[in-house]
């Protein structure tokens, strides 16, 4: 899937454990899940940027 932004700054993007690797922590059930993998789109739809302190340096 191609995406203007990086899944490693992504909230959702987060250590597994248990699987030991990083996974989308994202809610979302398989229809989702399915559509988000076949869709042609530029950028992941559930990317949030999980950088605490964007908001503080443009205020600097």
């Amino acid at each position: 899937m191609k995406s203007d932004h990086s899944c490693a700054s992504c909230l959702y993007y987060v250590y597994d454990e248990d699987y030991e690797e990083y996974i989308c922590d994202m809610n979302m059930d398989e229809d989702d899940y399915v559509r988000l993998m076949s869709n042609s789109r530029e950028a992941c739809p559930y990317y949030r940027n999980g950088d605490e302190y964007r908001v503080v340096r443009k205020q600097m």
